[in-house]
């Protein structure tokens, strides 16, 4: 990494899903989208309804980059609108939504950058509530080998790139997320052992540039 990244595709990138399915294309901008079935939208509102039961969710998560790089660390989540993932020694990288926006500290250049949350595709899932139809539209409901997998993009500007959760069958519940950038660069990131329900720091949703050991 030798210059600073743009904060759309940073953001885009670690708003993500691990360990599956590597090969998903980009949606073009100009791909044509076909209505859901019945069976597609029951789906889709079973999503929903379990994602709005969230309010709070922390876990530990493994991130797949671009480059073929594995990252780890802690995923915290609080709806509306807030989020931190700190990453792991020897990793300094943070991002954090405080509600309105999602700053980004780069731990290999000691830099923050900050952009407002709806311009990143962590603000589909933050939304309280959720519902993927409107300013979103899915693209795709996939439901195999007990795993129910649903892409969507941003309505008004599809070329930001495309999200797609995955959730375990039995019992029901997301497993991970992936995001296809605006250049078919793939993150993805797999929760492990996620935890609802419990009361979390309201300090995690402050950006706070990191202290640096500069004799590690």
């Amino acid at each position: 990494m030798m210059m600073m990244k743009p904060i759309r595709a940073v953001l885009n990138r670690l708003t993500l899903l691990l360990a599956l399915l590597l090969t998903v294309p980009g949606l073009p901008a100009s791909a044509t989208v076909r209505p859901l079935t019945d069976a597609e939208r029951a789906e889709v509102t079973r999503a929903e309804t379990y994602l709005n039961g969230i309010k709070t969710l922390r876990a530990g998560f493994i991130q797949g980059n671009p480059d073929g790089s594995v990252s780890k660390g802690v995923f915290s989540m609080q709806r509306p609108g807030k989020m931190r993932l700190q990453y792991d020694a020897p990793n300094d990288s943070l991002v954090v939504s405080d509600g309105l926006f999602v700053s980004y500290w780069d731990g290999e250049l000691q830099q923050q950058s900050s952009a407002p949350l709806g311009s990143s595709l962590a603000d589909l899932i933050l939304r309280d509530p959720v519902r993927l139809e409107g300013d979103i539209t899915v693209t795709r409901v996939v439901h195999v080998s007990g795993e129910l997998d649903i892409s969507m993009i941003e309505t008004k500007d599809p070329g930001k790139g495309e999200l797609t959760l995955v959730f375990e069958d039995r019992p029901f519940n997301l497993r991970k997320w992936r995001v296809v950038d605006a250049q078919n660069a793939i993150t993805e990131v797999a929760l492990q052992n996620p935890q609802t329900g419990m009361a979390l720091d309201s300090d995690l949703f402050y950006f706070h540039a990191p202290t640096v050991d500069h004799h590690r």
